[in-house]
């Protein structure tokens, strides 16, 4: 992909925090009661199809479009992009709250320490993809999060347990979005990494304080 260059970069990472953020309004039908969490996490998967369906173009076919050089990097030209890992982590979310093992109470929060926390976190810090991130975005992804979060935790789980049960999913999204895993290296992208650890570090949490 040839990419132009002036202004490309600042222009380009900003459309990509707002397509970010848009996902926040991935829950919200389900919180305004119009649909179930069920279909709530059915939707989130058929959106995972249509980019697996995108991305099979990219990188098999070899497709090109104004859409994939504003959504990708320049290290995911022959990668999975993190747009489409973004579905994945909502999506794997979602399933796992229709489970009796946890609750869209906590699904909710954790997708939204990825589609809220994470583009603070990254307007914040000029790291690569495999570099850890400096403190200060840790704190600000941390407080993003916990403050995500406690709308839902203190309602249902009362104050002090609300309050545990909001720092262990906050402090499990900051890890995930500032310390990235590489394997055989390669990073593994936080879109994909944040809301699983975040509702399995709230869904321990509670299990222990609520």
């Amino acid at each position: 992909m040839v990419r132009p260059a002036t202004g490309w970069r600042e222009r380009v990472e900003f459309e990509r925090r707002l397509v970010h953020a848009s996902g926040t309004a991935y829950p919200v039908p389900y919180l305004l009661d119009w649909i179930s969490w069920v279909e709530t996490a059915a939707l989130l998967v058929a959106s995972v199809v249509v980019v697996a369906m995108l991305e099979f173009l990219r990188l098999v076919v070899g497709l090109d479009h104004p859409v994939y050089r504003a959504l990708t990097r320049e290290y995911e030209t022959d990668a999975v992009a993190g747009y489409a890992l973004y579905q994945v982590g909502m999506a794997g979310t979602a399933l796992l709250a229709t489970t009796t093992v946890t609750t869209p109470t906590l699904a909710v929060p954790a997708m939204w320490m990825l589609s809220v926390g994470d583009p603070v976190s990254g307007a914040l810090s000029d790291n690569g993809p495999r570099e850890w991130k400096r403190p200060r975005v840790w704190v600000a992804m941390f407080a993003v999060c916990v403050a995500v979060a406690l709308p839902f935790v203190v309602p249902a789980f009362g104050a002090t347990a609300g309050v545990i049960v909001a720092v262990v999913g906050a402090a499990g999204a900051a890890v995930a979005d500032g310390l990235p895993p590489v394997i055989r290296g390669v990073a593994v992208d936080d879109n994909l990494t944040i809301p699983p650890v975040a509702i399995v570090g709230m869904t321990a949490a509670a299990t222990v304080v609520a």
